[in-house]
């Protein structure tokens, strides 16, 4: 099955999509991988930023976050629920975010997901750094802007 990928800007979430969005954003990196930091980073509501989702049968099932800094875009928070996972969500998820911006997209990976990343045409553009407990790396696609 083939979930279609929905999208709204910051300020156009409804209440509960914006509260699934958090809870599964919870649940996968505070929850499961034991990583206690702020969640709620007041970036979710700007202007400029973008949420892409897929919803399975029964609710939110992968889920990211495109922020605006400066010229370019920042693809983070990609999260897919356990149940969910081996389906492709998160490639679909990566994909659509990159089909709908241009210019420059930045991201920091978690290390282990480098090469998953690299897949899209995103380099490494810095040295590994620990955040909030798990090593990541810096990342960049560098394309026009139209």
């Amino acid at each position: 099955m083939s979930e279609a990928v929905s999208s709204a800007s910051g300020g156009a979430l409804t209440a509960r999509q914006l509260h699934d969005l958090l809870k599964l954003r919870v649940d996968v990196f505070v929850v499961e991988q034991e990583c206690p930091y702020h969640e709620v980073d007041g970036r979710d509501l700007e202007p400029g930023t973008d949420h892409l989702w897929v919803e399975a049968g029964d609710g939110l099932a992968a889920c990211l976050r495109i922020v605006t800094e400066g010229e370019q875009r920042r693809i983070g928070r990609v999260a897919t629920r356990p149940d969910q996972r081996g389906r492709g969500l998160a490639a679909r998820l990566v994909a659509a975010a990159l089909d709908r911006t241009t210019g420059p997209v930045a991201l920091d990976a978690q290390s282990y997901l480098e090469d998953w990343y690299a897949a899209f045409g995103f380099v490494r553009v810095g040295d590994e750094f620990v955040e909030d407990g798990i090593p990541h790396v810096p990342m960049r696609l560098d394309r026009p802007h139209d």
